[in-house]
């Protein structure tokens, strides 16, 4: 086959691939505000007294976007706009290293906030990906500066939120940089543990959304590395893995390996 006809196959092969942009749902008369959502708590835990302010609250967001497994929110590069909800279901995010390599940067569940990461320079630096059927909640970042400059409280909110990005970059060097294989794993689990606990789930039993490959990047470890560690894990009785479905036998032995030197 000539060269150009082999690139051409491949750029299609390539295009029919890429996962499709998801499809805008406008919110409806029907659909729950921010002031009535159960994961309120956990995505805008404050309270909103000013009349104004609580019109700006109820209006926050702009419309929900249904994806399915693989589809894309956002790619890097895109143009930031807004910030993004999860509502249902779970995403991960995904930057491109130095080396052009595709890094896990995140996990992120019910009642999490993502897309913060665009607010720097106003494109996206990362990808944003469904790990399965996800409903995000779109927060147009025009309303969201409207809000924050009519309540205080929201936007000591937002302050915290940016302030948690940070946190967790930081967290993440650190355990890329100070951790051994075992403890990064253990870190993981225990972090997954606690936060299905926030959300009313199982604190010790949880399906894992992410394949041992997406772990491995997002823990800076081999495939091969996770694998056996998870097997390690399950041999010492600190877990039971079937598949994906995880079951945490003894916690406090996974805090253990996080104190051994």
């Amino acid at each position: 086959m000539h060269a150009s006809a082999i690139a051409v196959t491949n750029l299609e092969r390539t295009v029919a691939a890429r996962p499709a942009r998801p499809v805008l749902r406008d919110v409806g008369r029907d659909a729950q505000s921010c002031l009535g959502c159960n994961l309120r708590r956990i995505c805008m835990p404050l309270d909103v007294d000013d009349p104004d302010a609580k019109a700006l609250f109820e209006k926050l967001v702009a419309s929900r976007l249904r994806l399915h497994k693989g589809d894309v929110l956002f790619r890097t590069g895109d143009r930031f706009t807004a910030l993004y909800a999860i509502r249902v279901g779970s995403c991960k995010t995904v930057a491109l290293t130095d080396d052009g390599d595709e890094q896990v940067t995140g996990l992120h569940l019910p009642g999490e906030i993502i897309g913060v990461e665009g607010l720097g320079n106003d494109v996206h630096a990362a990808q944003a990906v469904a790990l399965e059927d996800t409903e995000f909640c779109v927060l147009p970042f025009e309303r969201i500066e409207a809000l924050a400059q009519r309540d205080t409280g929201f936007r000591r909110r937002l302050y915290r939120l940016l302030s948690s990005a940070i946190l967790r970059e930081r967290n993440a060097s650190l355990m890329l940089g100070t951790m051994r294989a075992e403890q990064r794993l253990a870190t993981f689990l225990l972090d997954l543990s606690s936060r299905y606990q926030v959300r009313g789930y199982s604190a010790t039993e949880f399906v894992l959304r992410m394949t041992r490959e997406e772990i491995g990047s997002h823990l800076g470890l081999k495939l091969e590395t996770v694998s056996r560690l998870f097997s390690r894990f399950a041999e010492e009785g600190l877990i039971e893995v079937q598949g994906r479905a995880i079951k945490l036998c003894d916690r406090i032995g996974l805090q253990h390996l996080l104190a051994a030197s």
